[in-house]
């Protein structure tokens, strides 16, 4: 029987070439074959070089047509740039030019209706020339704006957190002669200050007023949306499968309203829920509770934004920290 042979790598008791054939397989000399095989420059390597070659070279077209292709404006240009055209880069500046009519009402003069027929009449001079054209821009830090011969100078930004009571509107006037939420902050600053988002009248909680119009729009806008935080009180305890269904989201009439969290108060009946949502679609808490046969007893705002009411009692305010403040404009 013919058996495998570790050592030379053949069968025992077999020919090594066909009869009539030289046997190059000699184990005591090294085939051509071997040599060729084991030289730097062998057929395998010399694959693996043209193969490179041939794939660098391909690479280098793609490349090009990437970047004469329509569809691929800036070709690998646009991803892979030099890094001294990188340094030489700059941004524009950023423009903080304001309307004039929106400069004059930030400044507490009037509002932006009545700064544009102060305007018409030819009442405010910007760097020592009349203006009577609208849809002027003035730089609140390097234009001279004046009325009535007094400088006006822009004013800075003013962030206030009220606690506030029921009873009250959040509006800024109200021709009813209703006790509204700027009769709390009256005094607290100069500038003209206005809510951010609402609260009916019988809500009570947090409420933001400011004068920065970027942070007002950011924090009540759909896309963005602050994190809210309510203390519900009903008429009923809530049934774990309606707690479900908001958990899941109802309904409404003017759409779906998702919440992010909803969980019963500790140590508290369960008449009582805690309810966290980022949309601020009008009286949408209660709303939420009306569409399951639940009527709000009372509804609270514990948090808004990450702010909280600690050491803030019902009715009053105050001025929010830089921190709290750097806070918000990162949200």
């Amino acid at each position: 029987m013919n058996t495998w042979d570790k050592n030379k790598g053949e069968r025992s008791g077999k020919p090594l070439a066909r009869e009539g054939k030289p046997n190059n397989r000699d184990n005591n000399k090294k085939s051509s074959s071997m040599s060729n095989l084991q030289r730097k420059g062998s057929y395998q390597e010399k694959k693996q070089d043209y193969r490179k070659k041939e794939f660098t070279s391909d690479f280098k077209s793609r490349g090009k047509n990437f970047e004469h292709s329509s569809n691929f404006k800036g070709g690998f240009k646009r991803f892979y740039k030099n890094p001294q055209e990188i340094q030489q880069h700059t941004t524009e500046p950023k423009d903080n030019r304001l309307r004039l009519n929106k400069f004059l009402a930030n400044a507490g003069i009037c509002s932006r209706r009545e700064a544009d027929e102060l305007i018409r009449q030819g009442l405010v001079e910007v760097n020592g020339k009349i203006v009577t054209e609208m849809g002027v821009r003035v730089d609140p830090e390097k234009d001279v704006v004046k009325y009535g011969g007094s400088t006006i100078k822009g004013e800075k930004k003013v962030y206030i957190l009220l606690n506030k009571p029921k009873g009250y509107i959040t509006t800024t006037k109200d021709e009813k002669a209703r006790k509204n939420v700027m009769e709390l902050v009256a005094g607290a600053c100069k500038e003209r200050i206005y809510p951010v988002g609402r609260l009916d009248r019988q809500t009570t909680g947090l409420l933001l007023l400011t004068n920065d119009g970027e942070l007002a729009k950011k924090l009540t806008h759909p896309s963005h949306g602050a994190p809210k935080l309510y203390h519900v009180v009903l008429d009923k305890n809530v049934s774990t499968g309606d707690m479900e269904k908001i958990r899941r989201g109802v309904v409404l009439d003017d759409g779906p309203a998702p919440v992010d969290e909803i969980e019963y108060v500790e140590g508290k009946d369960r008449n009582q829920v805690g309810i966290k949502l980022h949309i601020g679609r009008n009286r949408i808490v209660r709303r939420i509770f009306e569409h399951l046969g639940y009527q709000v007893v009372a509804l609270d705002r514990t948090m808004f934004a990450g702010l909280t009411k600690k050491n803030l009692p019902r009715g009053h305010y105050r001025f929010l920290t830089d921190k709290e403040i750097a806070y918000l404009k990162m949200l």
